[in-house]
């Protein structure tokens, strides 16, 4: 069952863990030191995509081919969670991150606890701390906040005992967008394995163009680390305006020359386009984007077969992406969110769970009688 919190929250202007335009790993350093430090008494967190290593990925995903098998069934429920607590914390509109995360823990059996600060007493002037605060007195083991101002995330782990995770913070991170999108690349190249040949582990080889606004993109900054930790090759690609103006610190290349490298492509991932971008000039307009940068019919035409298509969402059809390529059959999108709930599962068992690899048999069976909620 899902509990909608009537609890006072309020936003609040932090600062910034990651600059506009800074570079993606701006603010991770001090991410991954604060987490080093709480993994000393024993919990464990996911506020940067930092927080795991190479081994630490996969291991992700070879929970999250483990949870493919629960997916299937009848039930889609196994005991793993049951007795642990989740709280949504989403300070920030959101539907498939919130709805994910919330079908990842109900069908680890865990109960789920949703905070929504349209209907809580936001107005009324209680502090984000004090809102985390009364959270946590309620007894949850793990929390996913989302907020539009970067490093939110990592100043609630300083407010909780329970394992904080990242839902999206500012322009800073969005680690789970990132492990559910290196995860669906890994699983599209599983697939066209010839039987009896060694499958790939990660993406070694693999061409990715991230383009649109990655100057303001928390997805951006955190596939580019997970990615390139992964193996693959990224370059950047958008209006000047709309591209870092320094790649200190980046592993990748850019350019503004969408035609010139689209042919040398493995996998197109495109990123939302906010109308505020034309309003604030930093773009002539959407259709002049479109031309120029948006997937369009006649470039998706150009595109090998074997190309993969990804966008985070919600997609702009029309600017971004023409609807024709939205529908290739090469195209990843709605299997991105599909592979979501697996990753989201996967995160949450590691860090309230065992961690680590399941057993054999583990999932064997499902929750009997009353023991699954409706």
């Amino acid at each position: 069952m899902t509990t909608t919190l009537e609890t006072p929250g309020a936003s609040t202007t932090l600062p910034s863990a990651g600059q506009p335009g800074g570079t993606p790993a701006a603010g991770a350093a001090a991410g991954a030191a604060a987490a080093r430090s709480a993994g000393a008494s024993g919990v464990r967190h996911l506020v940067s995509i930092t927080d795991l290593d190479r081994d630490g990925m996969l291991g992700i995903f070879h929970l999250a081919d483990a949870f493919k098998e629960v997916a299937e069934r009848p039930i889609p429920r196994v005991p793993a969670l049951r007795g642990k607590t989740v709280a949504t914390l989403f300070f920030e509109a959101s539907t498939r991150t919130r709805l994910s995360f919330e079908a990842a823990a109900k069908r680890l059996s865990a109960d789920v606890m949703s905070f929504s600060a349209s209907s809580s007493s936001l107005e009324k002037g209680e502090s984000l701390r004090d809102t985390v605060e009364t959270i946590d007195a309620m007894g949850v083991d793990a929390m996913i906040v989302r907020h539009k101002s970067s490093g939110v995330p990592s100043q609630v782990r300083a407010w909780t005992k329970a394992s904080v995770v990242n839902g999206g913070d500012g322009q800073h991170e969005h680690p789970t967008q990132a492990l559910l999108d290196c995860y669906t690349i890994r699983e599209a190249l599983l697939d066209r394995t010839p039987a009896g040949e060694t499958p790939p582990e990660d993406l070694r080889g693999m061409r990715i163009a991230i383009v649109g606004d990655v100057r303001h993109s928390r997805v951006a900054r955190s596939d580019v680390l997970a990615m390139t930790a992964l193996g693959a090759e990224v370059v950047l690609v958008g209006p000047r305006t709309l591209l870092p103006p320094s790649l200190d610190g980046w592993p990748v290349k850019a350019t503004p020359d969408f035609d010139g490298v689209l042919d040398s492509l493995d996998v197109v991932y495109l990123l939302r386009i906010q109308r505020e971008r034309a309003q604030a000039a930093l773009l002539p307009s959407m259709e002049e984007y479109h031309e120029r940068f948006g997937l369009t019919r006649e470039r998706a035409a150009r595109l090998d077969e074997r190309v993969l298509v990804m966008h985070p969402g919600p997609m702009n059809r029309g600017v971004e992406i023409a609807p024709e390529a939205a529908d290739l059959p090469s195209s990843l999108i709605t299997r991105q969110v599909k592979n979501g709930v697996l990753i989201r599962m996967a995160v949450l068992f590691h860090l309230l769970g065992a961690g680590g690899p399941l057993p054999a048999g583990a999932f064997g069976g499902t929750e009997s009688g009353g023991g699954a909620d409706a």
